[in-house]
């Protein structure tokens, strides 16, 4: 089992705009391309910020047009948010606030082996990162700069530095980046 944060990015780092925005994302290449499919099959458990729910929620018709269901996992899903958030009818989530650790303990057991992907925001990764939780980061970095907005891993990693593991080409829009978290 691995946890892993999986993510698409512009060039200059960032994840969304600054209105949470992710249209500089969707014209850059079709998701059956990417490593998309063969990453998800391995995912038992999920994890986000209550701003990549609320953004599903949010983006819902266009989530069921791309997957098929408003809700597009059938994982359980943990949500960190210090707010009140509307549940989903359909949907297995479980909200929650505190300290990472804890939260991963429940979702491995949950994930019965498989792998626990935290989705979208990247503070939410370095938490796992920082607690010493985070075994990969998998990003697809795009053809595209945004010149500000929510970026990718607001943490500093130096010493030591992450070790890259694999390298792809997905059509001219992305590389898809492989890193291992020493």
């Amino acid at each position: 089992m691995k946890t892993q944060y999986y993510a698409a990015t512009s060039l200059d780092g960032f994840i969304a705009t600054e209105d949470d925005s992710l249209d500089w994302l969707f014209p850059l290449g079709d998701i059956n391309d990417t490593s998309y499919s063969a990453f998800f099959a391995g995912v038992g458990a999920l994890v986000m910020g209550s701003t990549t729910y609320e953004w599903l929620l949010k983006h819902s018709e266009k989530v069921a047009e791309a997957t098929g269901s408003s809700w597009p996992y059938t994982q359980p899903t943990w949500v960190f948010s210090n707010r009140k958030l509307p549940s989903l009818e359909g949907a297995d989530l479980r909200f929650v606030q505190g300290s990472v650790a804890p939260v991963h303990a429940e979702m491995a057991q949950a994930a019965g082996g498989k792998n626990l992907w935290v989705v979208g925001g990247g503070d939410l990764a370095g938490q796992f990162h920082d607690a010493g939780l985070l075994d990969e980061i998998l990003v697809q970095v795009g053809s595209v700069t945004l010149g500000s907005g929510k970026p990718l891993f607001p943490r500093r990693i130096t010493n030591p530095p992450l070790e890259l593991v694999s390298v792809r080409q997905v059509g001219t829009g992305f590389a898809e980046l492989c890193y291992r978290v020493p």
